[in-house]
């Protein structure tokens, strides 16, 4: 804490009322911008700009090539960052909604990072002062083909072996580590700022519901005030009993579900990790099967946007996601209470297993009667199996008048099935549709329309665009034409230095390029029916071999 002569600016100071708003203390004076739609999407845009600029400093610093500079510039101004927010925690510890250490609650990510880019500014400070001093060698070009990314390759071009041993379910359940994949930075500072951004968003959800249940105490407070006033004797004093046992059962359900809800939005940052190696080896296999068709080809100009854009538009879905699955999670969890608890806790428990048992009662005779229908197509309606060895039977009528009058005499109650299958494919679509609001790996549009999901899109852009990029096959192709125009270019500065060219034997190009030929074609059988065939007897026997090999 600061002694009591040392005073910190205004806009550091501690609100004095729960009244009192960032505006009113003139942190952000948004009235001079103007209410218009137009004026407030200027707002967003130099604000953002603005946040922009602050940290830009961080990212120049750490990717400067003047290491030594850089690293000094970077911590100093990671240094002053990490006092301006301690000295703001210090001079504010407490807040009004939750209470002690509310301020350290929200900002303690923030002096994480900070921390974080200290350690890391000054081990980039130590190192290049060692290259400086030379007491270590400075490090090479980075080449543009990566350990992973050759390893890939490698294992492409190596004969797959059979895995040793079973593997675990939740290898194949949920992940499996590859050491031949690695992950983009842009991915995992995604992740890890989305797990941030949730973290901040859940804690001002809270804030906002610890407000908003000192509002509705005040509100019991006077319905009780009135209750006591006709000494419980009112019309209106059942109503405002049903009243409170609402409010105190939505408090209920709403601080309950916010675990499952964090969760499921955690998991899906966990999932989306998945997915993203899931879906870039298959576009690297020249699989594309998994998308629909529209997103086969997409535009360049839109795949280079989507990339811009899926970072902020992943955060935002999640921050979006998590505030959906929790009101729908709160309305399960309330027709939970309404349906099976507050009966028992009534005296009412006989009423509702009654209640529950005829709906379960109606639910199985439909499914079973679904059933039925499928049964006796099976046994009467269809001609039988043409060998012992099918797994169904043909799609063949047979008994076709007896068809036609099961058909006629279950059309009026497939009428009134099909109403409420109608409400069941709807319910459906829409608790789906809400539990994968998050998930922007995949659309949750139907057929046709998923162009319509403008999430989707950046995520296939984004796909694409690194595809493209980061291509193992593609890359390692690039990295031998980048090593074979340097070796050229060697051989060209030395070409008046003598070179004894008779030590050796001499291995002509050609033999070369046909003895690495054999040696993939005998590791990768599936090659020689995609070669191209040439006439001729010896060309026709080479390949009879190649087969003859892989066989054995």
């Amino acid at each position: 804490m600061l002694p009591e002569s040392t005073s910190l600016p205004s806009f550091w100071s501690c609100p004095s009322s729960k009244d009192e708003s960032i505006v009113d203390r003139g942190m952000i004076p948004l009235t001079s911008w103007g209410t218009t739609l137009e004026s407030s999407s200027f707002v967003l845009l130099i604000g953002g700009i603005e946040v922009g600029l602050a940290y830009f400093p961080f990212f120049a610093c750490l990717s400067s090539e003047f290491r030594l500079v850089g690293s000094i510039l970077g911590f100093c101004y990671s240094l002053i960052w990490f006092a301006v927010t301690v000295l703001q925690v210090s001079q504010c510890p407490h807040g009004q909604f939750l209470g002690r250490y509310e301020t350290v609650m929200f900002y303690w990510p923030s002096l994480l990072c900070l921390a974080f880019l200290l350690g890391r500014f000054l081990h980039m400070f130590v190192k290049a002062l060692r290259v400086h001093l030379g007491w270590e060698r400075q490090a090479e070009e980075k080449s543009v083909l990566e350990a992973h990314q050759a390893a890939h390759v490698k294992r492409l071009l190596r004969r797959p072996h059979p895995r040793e041993g079973e593997a675990t379910w939740f290898q194949t359940r949920i992940y499996e580590w590859d050491p031949c994949f690695q992950f983009p930075s842009r991915m995992i500072g995604t992740i890890v700022l989305a797990f941030i951004c949730l973290y901040l968003f859940i804690v001002i959800e809270f804030y906002v519901f610890v407000f908003v249940q000192d509002e509705l105490a005040v509100f019991e407070g006077k319905l009780e005030s009135y209750v006591a006033s006709v000494n419980q004797t009112g019309n209106l004093t059942p109503v405002i009993l049903q009243v409170k046992e609402l409010i105190t059962v939505t408090k209920g359900v709403w601080v309950v579900t916010i675990l499952p809800a964090s969760l499921t939005c955690v998991s899906y940052l966990f999932h989306i990790l998945a997915c993203y190696r899931k879906h870039i080896k298959k576009l690297w296999a020249g699989d594309k099967h998994f998308l629909p068709l529209k997103f086969r080809n997409p535009a360049s100009s839109e795949s280079v946007v989507a990339i811009a854009r899926y970072s902020g538009w992943q955060i935002a879905y999640i921050l979006w996601g998590y505030l959906i699955i929790h009101v729908v999670q709160s309305l399960c969890g309330m027709a939970i209470m309404y349906g099976l608890v507050l009966p028992v806790i009534h005296n009412q428990a006989l009423e509702m297993l009654q209640g529950l048992g005829i709906g379960i009662l109606t639910i199985s005779i439909v499914v079973g009667l679904m059933v039925l229908q499928v049964r006796i197509a099976a046994g009467f309606f269809l001609q039988p199996k043409l060998s012992a060895a099918d797994k169904q039977k043909p799609l063949a009528l047979n008994n076709r008048k007896a068809f036609h009058n099961f058909n006629y005499f279950l059309f009026f109650y497939n009428v009134l099935l099909g109403l409420g299958a109608c409400l069941s494919r709807l319910f459906i679509s829409c608790v789906l549709g809400t539990w994968l609001i998050a998930r922007i790996d995949r659309t949750i549009m139907q057929s046709g329309y998923e162009g319509a999901d403008m999430g989707f899109s950046a995520w296939v852009g984004m796909l694409y665009v690194d595809h493209y990029h980061t291509n193992p096959v593609l890359v390692s192709f690039c990295h031998i034409l980048i090593a074979d125009h340097r070796e050229r270019k060697l051989q060209q500065a030395i070409k008046y230095c003598y070179i004894d060219q008779s030590a050796g034997p001499r291995v002509s190009a050609r033999s070369r390029t046909r003895w690495l030929l054999l040696q993939t074609l005998v590791n990768n059988p599936r090659l020689v029916m995609l070669r191209k065939p040439k006439s001729g007897h010896s060309s026709r026997e080479f390949t009879q071999i190649l087969l003859t090999c892989s066989d054995c």
